[in-house]
């Protein structure tokens, strides 16, 4: 019987490659909004399924997780980066960040809890650098990405049976990273910064890890 794995923002960038590294070996569950766009994905896969929900509606995650009874892997991908300074920055965008890069994580986690426990399964996160280390423009998304690295430490703690593996990419060639070059008033040059490939075999070397052992950060800089 193949593990299962759970993938959000699974249809482009760092999610998309994570699903295609898992995909010859897991079932997968492909997180994203577009039900079409992630029905087209999941042909393309050996055996997939779209697991199509806005994460930020509660209610919508509770009624598609209710029949998940069995978990292998959950992968924390889908997020946001809107960058400014403090003064600048309403409090809806502190909002609407928190709520994709923590909120949603946590209930997602939470709901999925007892399946991940029947399957001693594994949690990874995708957080960033800014995780680490909070630089000027980046507040509310520093914020998220430091809570979020709180909220793998303390799951790691409580959830003793599960393993939790938080990765700190750099920046990695993304429309993400697009949209970031933009507000920053740079040029996006993809040839910089890491392919989401790169990104993904970090997870697959901790989702991989032998049964004893448990990967709990990775830090992935673009050499050089």
């Amino acid at each position: 019987m193949r593990p299962t794995a759970l993938i959000t923002g699974a249809s482009k960038g760092i999610g998309l490659a994570i699903a295609t590294a898992l995909a010859p070996t897991h079932d997968l569950l492909l997180g994203g909004r577009d039900q079409v766009a992630l029905k087209e994905l999941a042909d393309t896969f050996p055996s997939a399924r779209p697991f199509a929900v806005e994460v930020t509606d509660h209610e919508g995650l509770a009624q598609r997780t209710a029949g998940i009874e069995w978990l292998d892997v959950l992968v924390h991908s889908a997020g946001m980066a809107k960058l400014g300074h403090i003064a600048d920055t309403p409090a809806q965008v502190w909002r609407d960040t928190l709520e994709l890069n923590v909120i949603a994580v946590a209930e997602l986690t939470r709901l999925l809890l007892p399946a991940l426990r029947a399957a001693h399964g594994q949690v990874v996160l995708i957080n960033s650098g800014a995780g680490q280390n909070a630089h000027p423009n980046w507040g509310s998304y520093a914020a998220s990405k430091f809570a979020l690295r709180a909220f793998a430490d303390v799951l790691r703690a409580e959830e003793q049976d599960l393993r939790v593996t938080t990765v700190y990419p750099g920046r990695v060639a993304t429309d993400m990273q697009r949209s970031v070059r933009e507000q920053e008033g740079g040029e996006f040059q993809a040839g910089s910064y890491l392919r989401p490939e790169s990104v993904a075999a970090a997870v697959l070397t901790a989702i991989t890890a032998t049964p004893e052992a448990h990967i709990q950060d990775i830090t992935v800089r673009p050499k050089g």
